[in-house]
């Protein structure tokens, strides 16, 4: 009888952060894997990352773009884990060296909603009333409402989905609602709470950067995780983030800077990709925003028009903008 290989029996480490969210998404990710290779056994890893660990401090004052993912990067890099799976909005445009971003499954909704607090009538941005506090850790939805509803006041909200909402529906606290991810919250099965879905055709904001889809990073030259892995990476979802990913590297920005996108299959049959990007100062009275339509076929042709898009926003201003954000930002402790 032949013996088997000691590499078939070793299991597949999956590595997330610790919240709910990331748990059920790693969940997501290891049945995938285990219908594709049912005879590997597949363990996740839960850590906290510097995000985790201070639930209080504005995530625009960190100054570091590795806030969730450098501790389990450096589990990866040790052999630790095999593979992470991260919210892909939350991984840098610049990985370390030692790493790739091997896969990109199918994308969930991009979009941000809108959660009221528990009780209150109101059912959407255009129907809260002059002072309405919305909670928020994010400095790009708050400056594109800024520009939008300037009667709207906004207060800083961080922690898990579970626990923002509990923070929201407090009786006590001055939030009136929160914006958050919408796939963020489908995926708890918490899609009942949202009040309006939010994009540029219903309620004017942008989404952020890979924001609905996740990213599978492994040991860069794993070539045998890399081909397990590509089984589950979906075609229009890579493009369409690549793309977004192109532009925010480009305008050299991080997850906690001003920097809306949304992209769109507009013709299937040519492959056309709709991409629109805006850049808002913090206090909303300026922005410079663009959109290009492009036929994207290949990885390197989502990264051009990612490119070519950040250019084009940069000509318009966009690098004053961005400049005068990380002049005024907080030094890093």
């Amino acid at each position: 009888m032949a013996e088997s290989t000691p590499a078939a029996q070793l299991p597949l480490r999956i590595g997330t952060r610790r919240s709910n969210l990331a748990v059920v998404q790693a969940e997501g990710i290891r049945n995938s894997l285990q219908k594709i290779a049912p005879d590997r056994v597949f363990e996740i890893e839960a850590l906290q990352t510097l995000g985790d660990k201070d639930q209080s401090k504005e995530l625009y004052n960190f100054g570091v773009k590795s806030l969730w993912t450098a501790e389990l990067e450096e589990k990866l890099n040790s052999g630790e884990l095999d593979v992470v799976v991260h919210c892909l909005k939350d991984m840098p445009t610049r990985l370390p060296d030692s790493c790739d971003l091997a896969a990109i499954p199918a994308r969930d909704d991009p979009r941000d909603a809108l959660i009221v607090k528990a009780g209150l009538p109101y059912t959407s941005l255009k129907t809260l009333p002059e002072g309405a506090v919305v909670g928020t850790s994010s400095v790009r939805r708050s400056a594109q409402l800024r520009r939008l509803y300037p009667h709207l006041r906004f207060a800083n909200l961080r922690g898990n989905v579970e626990t923002r909402l509990a923070k929201v529906d407090n009786p006590e606290s001055e939030y009136t609602c929160m914006i958050m991810s919408a796939a963020g919250l489908e995926r708890v099965g918490l899609k009942h709470r949202i009040n309006q879905y939010i994009g540029s055709k219903d309620g004017g904001i942008l989404h952020a950067v890979g924001q609905g889809a996740l990213g599978l990073e492994i040991r860069k030259g794993d070539e045998k995780i890399l081909e397990l892995l590509n089984k589950l990476g979906d075609q229009k979802s890579t493009l369409a983030c690549l793309a977004e990913r192109a532009l925010l590297y480009t305008l050299e920005g991080g997850c906690s800077v001003p920097i809306g996108v949304e992209t769109e299959w507009v013709d299937e049959a040519q492959h056309l990709l709709r991409m629109r990007a805006i850049v808002v100062s913090l206090d909303g009275t300026q922005s410079v925003q663009d959109s290009i339509d492009a036929a994207v076929n290949t990885n390197d042709e989502a990264t051009t028009l990612g490119q070519e898009l950040a250019e084009r926003l940069v000509k318009a201003g966009a690098d004053a903008i961005l400049k005068e954000i990380n002049t005024d930002r907080p030094p890093k402790d």
